[in-house]
């Protein structure tokens, strides 16, 4: 009743003037109505312009009809293609150029013929759209090194845009990042400035803690003078081993440090 009431009744005369059309031209007129659709292919018929059963046909053979049916074919397959550099302006006033890739495939092929002239332009330009409209709401910072989860969100936003054309978007990658040459001078002197800071930082930290060291170093050696000459001598020794010269010392230090000794 359905189909009746969408081709009418003079359509169901051209259907019957249709069959009886290829059964008289029998067995000729087979090769030329039988489709062959294959795996990841599907099929929407057209009969008189409304479509035939309301669903994509295959995969297998498939009989059309002459003059009052046409049909088009969807490839079910993953599409892989690359956005073109886009250039936005960042949240702070920075400008970029941006590419990606995004992934889909089709999983209603009626959607897909029915709902949108054509679905992989469409998915294209929404994608660009939507890749200029989320980054520009980012900071470089944030752009650099969140490149996941704004891939994620991109991703989000486009599925449930194209979901009623019959598009399920797999995923998307943002793959380069393009910043002035300028910004990038700037970014590198940036960040050389902080490694400097940090390098300073810790000198500062280690000769603090070195000075530590030394003053309790000092208190022990005070508190032993024999533990002060067995240190002097020692320096001595590492002394003479780096570098072949004369050393002179004064005999009365060890004099004085001796007689300490001999009266404790």
């Amino acid at each position: 009743a359905d189909r009746r009431e969408g081709i009418g009744v003079c359509g169901w005369i051209l259907v019957s003037l249709s069959f009886l059309l290829v059964l008289i031209t029998f067995p000729i007129s087979i090769w030329a109505c039988i489709k062959v659709v294959k795996e990841y292919e599907r099929v929407v018929v057209f009969r008189l312009g409304c479509i035939l059963s309301k669903k994509a046909k295959g995969p297998g053979m498939i009989l059309v009809l002459p003059c009052t049916d046409t049909f088009i074919k969807v490839d079910l397959r993953m599409v892989t293609c690359k956005i073109p550099p886009q250039e936005i302006l960042t949240r702070d006033a920075v400008t970029a150029q941006v590419d990606g890739v995004v992934s889909y495939r089709i999983h209603s092929a009626v959607s897909a013929v029915a709902k949108v002239t054509d679905v992989h332009s469409a998915t294209l330009l929404l994608a660009q759209t939507t890749l200029r409209n989320l980054l520009g709401t980012q900071s470089l910072a944030q752009l650099l090194a969140g490149r996941e989860e704004i891939a994620h969100n991109i991703q989000a936003t486009l599925d449930s845009a194209t979901e009623r054309w019959g598009v399920k978007v797999a995923r998307v990658e943002i793959r380069d990042i393009w910043i002035p040459v300028a910004m990038q001078r700037a970014l590198a002197a940036e960040a050389e400035a902080a490694r400097e800071t940090k390098a300073k930082v810790v000198a500062a930290e280690g000769e603090m803690n070195a000075s530590k060291a030394l003053q309790k170093a000092s208190m022990v050696l005070a508190e032993s003078p024999a533990g002060l000459l067995l240190r002097y001598l020692q320096t001595l020794a590492a002394v003479a081993a780096q570098n072949n010269s004369t050393i002179v010392f004064p005999l009365p230090m060890f004099g004085s440090v001796g007689q300490k000794t001999t009266g404790q």
